[in-house]
């Protein structure tokens, strides 16, 4: 078994091209491709064998990030679609939205001036989470839908849910660095 590089990232998993995955279907397949291209199977094999297998290996690595996350697959969508995300450019117009951004940022910046740090942070963490999963879910519904301005809503979601990254991993970088203070 061999991973066929010319194939989309759904194709490769054997999965419908969809925002929605079985990921217990995901994980299974990742195994079994892992097993088919891994180098150590190839030690002995040509330097051409060996270069293939190391290909097909990141290939299905990559692929496989991709379609676990949710912002990279629906992405992924897009372009499979033809539709490109000008990061530099796109952006949200939703001002009630950016708001909530600055709150939280805000309040991720006063962090440190809580009695208790951990639990404020903690109550940010899960807000971001609970936002998200919201994105989510829209996007499900985003993807389900065939009307002509998808595509733009779908990109709007798409934009908002990397606000909610970055703020993920700042709020991430943050608690790492109060652990580091307090130890």
């Amino acid at each position: 078994m061999s991973a066929d590089l010319s194939k989309t990232h759904f194709e490769l998993f054997g999965l419908p091209q969809s925002f929605e995955v079985d990921m217990e279907q995901l994980d299974s397949r990742y195994r079994e491709l892992q097993r088919a291209v891994h180098p150590d199977r190839f030690a002995n094999a040509s330097d051409q064998e060996r270069r293939i297998s190391m290909q097909q290996a990141t290939q299905v690595n990559q692929a496989y990030q991709l379609l676990k996350d949710p912002l990279l697959r629906g992405r992924y969508l897009l372009e499979l679609d033809g539709y490109q995300l000008d990061d530099e450019h796109n952006t949200t117009s939703d001002i009630e939205f950016l708001m909530e951004q600055m709150e939280l940022r805000e309040s991720l910046g006063t962090v440190r001036e809580a009695a208790d740090v951990f639990a404020a942070l903690g109550l940010i963490m899960d807000r971001i989470a609970g936002d998200n999963d919201e994105r989510i879910a829209l996007l499900q519904k985003q993807f389900a839908n065939d009307s002509s301005e998808r595509f733009g809503l779908i990109a709007d979601t798409l934009t908002k849910m990397q606000f909610f990254r970055k703020l993920q991993q700042e709020a991430m970088e943050l608690e790492v660095t109060l652990e580091d203070e307090i130890s």
